[in-house]
């Protein structure tokens, strides 16, 4: 039985967070190769809960 993927907002979460305790990592530029899309965060909105 697999797990289910936390989602988008989980991931950008949990990499501010590695990037506030000094990971040397950066958040890539909107448009750039990898980021995620205007389509994504409208997809991920659609299921995000709301709190």
């Amino acid at each position: 039985m697999k797990k289910p993927k936390k989602g988008l907002y989980y991931n950008i979460m949990k990499k501010r967070e590695r990037i506030a305790a000094g990971s040397g990592e950066r958040m890539r530029k909107p448009g750039t190769a990898g980021a995620p899309t205007a389509q994504a965060f409208k997809d991920a909105a659609k299921t995000a809960k709301k709190r």
